[in-house]
């Protein structure tokens, strides 16, 4: 029996030399209230792909306001849950949108070496809209959450800080959200 590794790599060449396309992983770039979800379920569709919304799922095992205090440790949880399920349908073939937000660095590098490691293709998307814009936007989600999580007003605010736009090096495709 083939180590998985070389399983995945004899079946990248293979699709290399058939011509296929290698499953692609398309990840989604942006602050809260760009369009990042809007966008990865129509780019779901487009494709065909997987989607994961990481808020989505934060929402539907912790509810949509999670205690601030256990925040940290369910982000941690539903990123490695979401990094399991996402690596094994690429592995299968499948292409993934991956609405997670890519706020770091360290979180696009990591994608994309996962992405190398897996011979598959990746795809960075990068989604802006004008502050005053976005906040609107999570004013109006919050009144029908359905899935999303409540946002503050303070808490868009304290979070900018956290956010690293990407760097010039960084190829991506430039989206405007509508």
């Amino acid at each position: 029996m083939l180590p998985l590794s070389t399983a995945v790599q004899r079946t990248t060449h293979l699709a290399k030399t058939l011509g296929q396309p290698l499953p692609t992983a398309h990840l989604i770039h942006g602050y809260i209230g760009a369009g990042k979800t809007t966008f990865a379920r129509r780019l779901e569709q487009e494709l065909p792909a997987i989607r994961f919304s990481h808020d989505e799922w934060m929402a539907y095992l912790h509810g949509d306001d999670p205690p601030v205090d256990q925040f940290p440790v369910f982000r941690h949880q539903v990123s490695r849950l979401i990094g399991k399920q996402w690596t094994r349908c690429v592995e299968l073939g499948l292409d993934v949108v991956l609405d997670l937000g890519f706020w770091s660095r360290r979180e696009r590098d990591e994608t994309r070496a996962a992405t190398v490691a897996l011979g598959v293709g990746a795809r960075l998307y990068r989604l802006e809209c004008p502050e005053d814009e976005a906040w609107q936007r999570v004013e109006k989600r919050n009144r029908h959450l359905d899935g999303s999580l409540l946002i503050v007003r303070h808490t868009f605010d304290m979070l900018r800080n956290r956010f690293e736009p990407l760097g010039d090096d960084e190829e991506r495709i430039e989206v405007r959200a509508s």
